[in-house]
């Protein structure tokens, strides 16, 4: 959150154990710095090493695909978290929604809200801006 993401890397790749929180803030750290590309490159890395998501990890590498306009990388990674039980997971589905609207697919956005059995306020925002950005609303 510093700022130093190269540093953060360094750190990262001394690590001789390292756990899907260090996997997932490492991912994170990449979308918030704006490298999508290898934030996904660490993410098929983490899932080479067999470890397993959590619910952040992939709303974090969801955002990459978002900020990437990655609809069919954004698509995968949906399957993958319904695979990993993570499906109706608010937090989840609230990064599905962002992705979908911001990659241009507004109808898997409301497809995913309609699915999700919790809406929160979040989720409200998400599609309504998806409308909004692409002027169905």
């Amino acid at each position: 959150k510093c700022g130093s993401i190269d540093h953060a890397r360094e750190v990262f790749n001394k690590m001789s154990k390292r756990d899907v929180a260090l996997w997932s803030a490492m991912i994170a750290g990449y979308v918030r710095h704006g490298q999508g590309e290898k934030a996904l490159k660490l993410f098929r890395q983490m899932e080479q090493k067999r470890i397993n998501p959590t619910e952040v990890t992939f709303a974090s590498i969801l955002k990459a695909c978002a900020s990437l306009g990655a609809l069919e990388c954004g698509k995968q990674i949906h399957a993958h978290a319904i695979r990993s039980g993570f499906g109706s997971d608010v937090f989840v589905g609230n990064a599905l929604l962002d992705m979908y609207a911001k990659c241009g697919s507004i109808e898997h956005a409301q497809e995913v809200f309609d699915k999700l059995p919790k809406r929160d306020v979040v989720s409200w925002n998400a599609i309504i801006a998806g409308y909004t950005r692409h002027e169905h609303g």
